[in-house]
């Protein structure tokens, strides 16, 4: 029996122990991601090219479960930026637009801006960051184009080390974390994470009306990561 035992915590005097064990008890009964059942979803789905990758990236997860937060933020961005190719949802799924779940991003071995964004909460999730702290931001982005600089719709995940702090910015288009403040190419137009939407990004932005239940597109993806094994 974990929880209720007098004599198991009499035995951890030091209190920086007994810290220690009840993060760790709480962080693996959160997340208890079975790869085997992943990797079994993956093969049927999309066959054996991309199970090194799925191992790879079961291994990043897990090295950064002991480490900093700040680490395992690029620990994490590092990994899919290097490792996730990144094209259109047209070429991958013959279609304008899907959300793909971390399963699908990797068993595609690619994803566009959603997909970074997506497969990058679930992995700082399992890596112990608290939902609080992290949230997907759908942005207008300033690009250079051959005639001149416009805007392109964009999705950047956030990380805000307290409730009101400004945010560092986890992106596939500049691909090292910088605050929001340096990233002046990006227009925040609304955040969100399973829990809640907000009209903006900033750590004080109101909470939008009518919850997530706004965002279908968001609804089936969470729904569908359910169903593969993800909380």
């Amino acid at each position: 029996m974990i929880c209720g035992s007098a004599r198991l915590l009499s035995a951890f005097r030091h209190r920086g122990v007994l810290r220690c064990l009840v993060l760790a008890l709480a962080v693996s009964a959160v997340w208890a991601l079975d790869f085997d059942r992943l990797q079994q979803q993956l093969v049927a789905r999309f066959g054996q090219a991309h199970v090194s990758l799925l191992r790879d990236w079961q291994k990043a997860l897990a090295d950064s479960r002991s480490i900093a937060e700040k680490d395992k933020l690029k620990k994490i961005n590092d990994f899919i930026n290097r490792q996730i190719a990144f094209e259109d949802d047209i070429d991958i799924w013959n279609q304008g637009d899907h959300w793909a779940t971390p399963l699908e991003t990797i068993g595609q071995g690619r994803g566009d801006c959603e997909d970074f964004s997506i497969i990058k909460y679930y992995s700082l999730r399992d890596a112990g960051v608290p939902l609080a702290k992290l949230r997907l931001v759908y942005v207008k982005a300033r690009r250079d184009g051959p005639n001149g600089p416009y805007m392109q719709a964009h999705m950047v995940l956030a990380y805000y080390p307290t409730p009101n702090a400004e945010p560092l910015v986890l992106d596939n288009l500049v691909t090292d974390i910088r605050p929001a403040t340096q990233r002046g190419d990006l227009q925040p137009v609304f955040s969100f994470n399973s829990e809640a939407i907000w009209n903006g990004a900033g750590g004080n932005a109101a909470r939008g009306a009518g919850g997530t239940g706004q965002l279908s597109r968001w609804q089936d993806l969470l729904q569908r990561a359910r169903n593969e094994g993800f909380d």
